[in-house]
């Protein structure tokens, strides 16, 4: 009966947290995609106005010019290319459950955030309920892979092996393993993906999960190339079972 009940906390505890995450994103994009939209048009504008007078600026206006640029790329607006990029949002729905998922595990890249009064409040209380939330989940799968190693052990034990062998052994087992899954193989889909050096990928699989997050590498983020959609969807994911995995590392 524990178990059953036990079986029936993890599931619910992973469809609230998942949960959570959803109304989370629906929320920030609901908040955001519109001010940024206004954002994009304004910042396609000033190229505009640039373009035709270029040539007889002051320099005054082409300070002004380069700070109100720098402004838009932080914001995450690339005035670079045609017109449909206004289209393509920040805040679509994989965006903003990345986002969310970056907040929650409090990597906080830095390059997407709320930008509105409304988002940063409502991102105040998200983080504030979220963390905590994010925790009990890290926790909560952490035990399920180690009641799994619990299981390889007992049955390496009824082969007759030493426990002290058995600790190492399965140490070693969830440390290659999760080394292949979470870092080996990911760096080479993000070689593929964002076109960057096995080593790029390898330094950002890293900083990502160690939730440092500089910022400085972030998936998605790359002018010009095509990504398929849920791209970033997929990338919180392994985020998410990556931090389960390092848990479970420190747990073990």
């Amino acid at each position: 009966k524990a178990m059953c009940s036990g079986k029936l906390q993890t599931g619910l505890l992973v469809v609230g947290y998942f949960i959570y995450l959803l109304v989370g994103a629906a929320v920030f994009q609901a908040l955001e995609k519109t001010a940024e939209k206004q954002e994009k048009i304004a910042a396609a504008q000033m190229k505009e106005a640039f373009l035709q007078n270029f040539t007889r600026l002051t320099v005054a206006e082409m300070e002004q010019f380069m700070k109100n640029l720098t402004e838009a790329i932080q914001n995450g607006v690339y005035p670079v290319g045609n017109e449909s990029q206004i289209e393509d949002s920040n805040w679509d729905f994989s965006n903003s459950f990345f986002f969310a998922g970056t907040v929650v595990s409090t990597i906080g890249y830095g390059t997407l955030h709320p930008k509105t009064a409304g988002g940063q409040i409502f991102c105040v209380f998200f983080a504030l309920f979220g963390i905590p939330l994010n925790i009990v989940f890290l926790h909560r799968v952490g035990k399920m892979l180690s009641s799994l190693c619990k299981k390889l052990g007992k049955f390496l034990y009824e082969k007759g092996m030493r426990k002290k062998k058995i600790k190492f052994l399965t140490l070693l087992f969830f440390l290659a393993t999760g080394i292949l899954v979470f870092l080996c193989l990911p760096s080479l889909f993000f070689q593929i993906t964002e076109g960057w050096s096995y080593s790029e990928g390898i330094y950002f699989a890293f900083i990502t999960l160690s939730t440092i997050g500089f910022g400085d590498y972030v998936v998605g983020k790359q002018p010009g190339r095509n990504y398929f959609s849920y791209y970033r969807t997929l990338v919180a994911i392994w985020i998410l079972f990556g931090l389960a995995w390092i848990a479970l590392l420190f747990n073990l």
